[in-house]
């Protein structure tokens, strides 16, 4: 699963318009935007459910979203990430909480919507797509997973607001 965003970086080095077709495929249903289908069919298994299928799709454009030029540092899970950019905001908890509590239909344009919040954390977006390939799980243990890194992280912060390498460690 993981070579995904590998392979998606490699692509982009050598042609930015890999972004631009994965953000577009945003807009649309995930995996219905035939444009994208280049960039993530080569991940994708013909037994694949149609759940799995998606979430690639759906993990590709977020990627493609959120990739900045010259970010450096260490990626973090989506909670750790939305805790780091919350610091005490109870709407970002807000819409955190509500993320976890998506059904299938509601996940996608929530999860479009906390990444965008997130345009100044690094997200692990291996990470993410291991989640969300197991959000039906009936213990819901990527819906629990997500929360123990929102609510377990210390305030300590680095001068800038972002969180220190033994924080992302944790």
């Amino acid at each position: 699963m993981s070579g995904l965003i590998e392979w998606l970086e490699g692509l982009n080095k050598k042609d930015t318009r890999v972004r631009a077709v994965l953000r577009r495929s945003l807009a649309f249903e995930p995996g219905a935007y035939v444009a994208a289908y280049p960039y993530v069919e080569p991940f994708l298994k013909n037994e694949e459910s149609v759940w799995r299928r998606k979430m690639f799709y759906l993990v590709a454009g977020l990627w493609a979203a959120h990739w900045r030029d010259g970010q450096h540092g260490h990626a973090m899970p989506i909670g750790k990430a939305c805790k780091f950019h919350a610091s005490g905001s109870t709407s970002t908890e807000r819409r955190f909480i509500n993320l976890l509590d998506a059904d299938a239909d509601q996940l996608p344009n929530r999860l479009r919507q906390m990444v965008a919040l997130l345009k100044d954390q690094l997200i692990d977006f291996d990470s993410l797509l291991k989640g969300l390939v197991y959000w039906h799980d009936d213990q819901k243990r990527t819906q629990q997973a997500w929360a123990r890194d929102f609510y377990r992280i210390s305030e300590n912060k680095t001068e800038n607001g972002h969180p220190t390498e033994k924080e992302i460690n944790e």
